[in-house]
């Protein structure tokens, strides 16, 4: 069984009856367990009288020169199963002309300063390309609330200070990362890694538990478990993970690996006390993959 698809803005539902909440979901397409998990919150959020829309729409405005737009998965007929059974109603594939009739938009979102900082340093543009697509899709779609993967954490901060900054009404929620089996954070990208090309992307993984390991238990030395360790300690300690991983066949080409505060993506002082996010980046035999864990220096949250 697989959900409705929708190609033109006029084919979406109005709203439904008094107490009916809508959903959206917005993908690229390529649905994994990863998007699976996004679609299930949102159903529980609805509730059964709810709408759940799914949209699937590869926005040519976030990639840049030499990215993968030509060749990034379209699986729209399994993507419609997978929606159906994770609980969509609906999914909305609009082509091209639907989302932009008049060609590339003059008229773009801007995603000011915080735009500029990791993501925006290695894709020039691509911040201002997804908010203007996400902004004309809430508006075609009209949801209560609209759910994201906290993997895409850059993403997700931005989208949130779009909404706040320019009255959209709807709430932002974002749902923790899948991971696989192995760690590896869920990606349509992942179909890209070949067997030792995953190898090597684990680094990613086993970085961030690396510097996640020593802010909970700090250094061990002698048998003995220091206290919990400060930024630069767990960045030192992601650090010499992914070096090792630079070594492989392939080897993890590493983008940034970033300590932030996650309400900016400003690098935090080495005092740091609450709450910071890791990031990293890095492309492996020619993927890129992006990861991020959460962490708490000082006192015990």
């Amino acid at each position: 069984m697989s959900a409705p698809v929708a190609h033109r803005a006029a084919e979406l539902p109005g709203a439904g009856g008094p107490g009916s909440v809508r959903a959206v979901v917005m993908t690229m397409g390529a649905l994994h367990e990863g998007h699976a998990s996004l679609i299930r919150a949102a159903r529980q959020r609805v509730g059964p009288r709810g709408q759940v829309v799914v949209t699937v729409f590869v926005n040519p405005l976030q990639f840049g020169a030499g990215e993968d737009f030509d060749r990034y998965p379209r699986t729209l007929s399994e993507d419609a199963r997978l929606a159906a059974e994770a609980g969509a109603d609906l999914v909305f594939a609009p082509a091209g002309k639907e989302i932009y009739p008049a060609g590339e938009p003059e008229v773009r979102i801007s995603a000011g300063p915080a735009g500029e900082r990791l993501e925006g340093v290695h894709r020039p543009g691509h911040f201002d390309g997804m908010l203007t697509v996400v902004a004309k899709l809430l508006h075609l779609t009209r949801p209560d609330v609209a759910l994201y993967g906290e993997k895409d954490a850059q993403q997700l901060m931005l989208i949130r200070r779009m909404v706040r900054d320019l009255d959209f009404p709807v709430e932002i929620a974002g749902v923790p990362t899948v991971r696989e089996d192995d760690g590896l954070a869920r990606s349509s990208r992942n179909r890209y890694l070949s067997a030792s090309a995953r190898r090597t992307a684990l680094g990613l993984f086993r970085a961030l538990s690396a510097a996640r390991a020593v802010t909970r238990s700090g250094p061990v030395s002698g048998g003995m478990s220091g206290s919990a360790a400060g930024p630069a300690a767990a960045r030192a300690a992601a650090q010499e993970v992914l070096d090792g991983a630079a070594s492989h066949d392939p080897p993890l080409l590493l983008d940034y690996l970033a300590l932030v505060d996650p309400a900016d993506f400003r690098d935090v002082p080495g005092d740091h006390t609450g709450e910071a996010l890791l990031a990293v980046a890095a492309r492996v035999d020619g993927t890129r993959l992006i990861d991020n864990v959460r962490l708490h220096f000082g006192a015990s949250s």
